[in-house]
């Protein structure tokens, strides 16, 4: 079975600053995402030796394990694309078009998901998705890094609210790191991923 790797940043360390620090940069990415890709590859591991031992007594551990840490690693991945040295402003294009159908204006989005980051209980993510099949930008909490989500939608912009991103910088102001990290929003990575989204029927 192929193993995860833990992708390079597409910037230097230090590119991010001031929103982001260098050293929680180094932090962020070389501890904690390595880990998230450390322990889904532990979980692959495993599942493959019950399937070979037809022995699946550990199943929902190992398949818990696999959710947590998996989904950890897309999100950290999709993170740091989601981000640029000299990101900022606003979409334009289809995304634009979609962001003003669905939630009447930019600064409406930002203000929801914004305000939905700040608020999520504990850990997690904001998250702006499309969902395919109500042709619809969503915005949508996620506690660690898999509860409450949708079924099939396509996220697009993530924000990671976990205390490593931001506590060596910002210490518990969250909301002050989740202001600032629109100023660093990679608008064309997020316009690719809506883009390349597929398109279902309605249900």
């Amino acid at each position: 079975m192929p193993k995860h790797t833990l992708p390079p940043l597409p910037y230097a360390y230090n590119a991010l600053e001031p929103e982001i620090d260098e050293q929680t940069l180094h932090f962020h990415h070389d501890m904690h995402h390595k880990a998230y890709v450390d322990g889904l590859n532990k979980a692959d591991e495993e599942l493959e030796k019950a399937r070979q031992a037809g022995d699946y007594a550990l199943i929902k551990h190992w398949s818990r394990e696999a959710a947590f840490h998996g989904s950890g690693h897309i999100l950290h991945t999709m993170f740091w694309q989601n981000l640029s040295p000299t990101g900022g402003g606003q979409p334009a294009g289809d995304l634009a078009a979609a962001i003003q159908r669905d939630f009447g204006s930019f600064d409406a989005l930002k203000a929801q998901m914004t305000a939905a980051t700040v608020a999520v209980e504990g850990s997690g993510w904001g998250v702006l998705a499309y969902n395919p099949i109500w042709d619809q930008l969503v915005v949508l909490q996620a506690e660690k890094h898999q509860d409450l989500t949708q079924w099939g939608v396509v996220p697009l912009l993530v924000i990671d609210a976990w205390e490593h991103a931001y506590y060596l910088k910002y210490q518990n102001r969250r909301a002050d790191f989740v202001k600032a990290i629109w100023n660093k929003v990679n608008w064309q990575d997020v316009a690719g991923r809506y883009a390349g989204a597929p398109r279902l029927k309605k249900a």
